[in-house]
């Protein structure tokens, strides 16, 4: 202990004088709940804002009923930096419309170059006539439509 005056005859009275307790239980409920808060917000986004499919596919019509209504200010906006790089929205519809309403029919994913890449479906009905067409559709900052090709 310290030597010195007090204040008062008595030595200064130790600030903590009971057992230490054991934390670990605190400690584990903590981790446990931080855990499933993350597990319930990844599940959350899942359910909110749909699978990597259903957000191709959304985009994939948005982007298509936007061209077939002459809408290129918006259908420029759902396409990727390579894509805004290569044309203007004038040379968009020639590009990427086809005669006919369009219509998602599925999509599919795969990976190109270790990215994930979504191919939509779009068949375009034209009064008894149809053709098929694929939108690829990746994730960049957003999901955005990335090229066209015919369907295979």
């Amino acid at each position: 202990m310290t030597q010195g005056p007090f204040l008062y005859d008595d030595d200064p009275m130790p600030l903590h004088t009971g057992a230490p307790r054991n934390r670990n239980g605190t400690l584990v409920a903590l981790l446990g709940a931080t855990v499933l808060i993350a597990l319930l917000m990844v599940g959350g986004m899942t359910l909110f804002k749909g699978t990597a499919s259903d957000q191709a596919e959304e985009v994939a019509g948005v982007f298509t009923k936007a061209l077939a209504a002459g809408d290129t200010e918006t259908a420029y906006g759902l396409i990727c930096d390579a894509e805004r790089g290569r044309i203007t929205p004038d040379q968009l519809a020639g590009d990427y419309l086809q005669p006919g309403a369009p219509v998602i029919t599925g999509s599919r994913g795969a990976k190109v170059d270790g990215e994930p890449v979504r191919y939509v479906q779009v068949r375009w009905d034209d009064a008894g006539s149809s053709s098929t067409t694929e939108l690829t559709v990746v994730p960049e900052g957003g999901t955005k439509v990335c090229g066209t090709r015919p369907a295979e």
